[in-house]
């Protein structure tokens, strides 16, 4: 049995460059969750409690994201990369070396934050450009969160 072709409106083409940008975005999401999972383990000092608290829900609502992200993928009919090798190829999120103090873990969350934020931006146009309002509307959730937890990371360093 043949499986359908796909038929929503958007062409070919489009689907793929938007799933491509998806897949960047899915990337730098489950990078930053990583990132963000291993300094809630590795957090210490004076702040520990707020941080450890604070991280567990930053990377609690990264890891329901990635999924909203990869199902885009698959409704837009293209695989979606699930390997940290094709996330390192991906992304551009750098890894934490080492296990930095509670100051610097703030500084490359936010990094990681913003870094998403420019990734999900990266996107709009194609998706607008395509009419694709569901990717537009997760686009646009995406970068409210990104927006928000990163401001939240710096008023703690002020």
């Amino acid at each position: 049995m043949q499986t359908p072709t796909i038929d929503i409106g958007i062409s070919e083409i489009d689907r793929q460059q938007i799933s491509e940008g998806l897949s960047r975005l899915l990337a730098d999401t489950y990078t930053l969750y990583l990132k963000t999972h291993n300094f809630h383990w590795n957090v210490t000092g004076p702040m520990f409690q707020t941080l450890h608290l604070m991280f567990e829900e930053q990377y609690t609502e990264l890891a329901l994201a990635v999924d909203m992200l990869a199902e885009r993928i698959r409704t837009l009919g293209f695989p979606a990369p699930g390997s940290y090798q094709a996330y390192s190829k991906l992304t551009s999120i750098q890894e934490a070396t080492g296990v930095p103090g509670a100051e610097e873990m703030i500084l490359e969350l936010i990094t990681g934050q913003e870094a998403v934020v420019r990734t999900a931006r990266s996107i709009f146009p194609l998706a607008d450009q395509a009419h694709d309002e569901p990717t537009a509307d997760l686009l646009t959730q995406r970068m409210q969160i990104h927006e928000k937890t990163a401001w939240m990371l710096r008023s703690l360093l002020k």
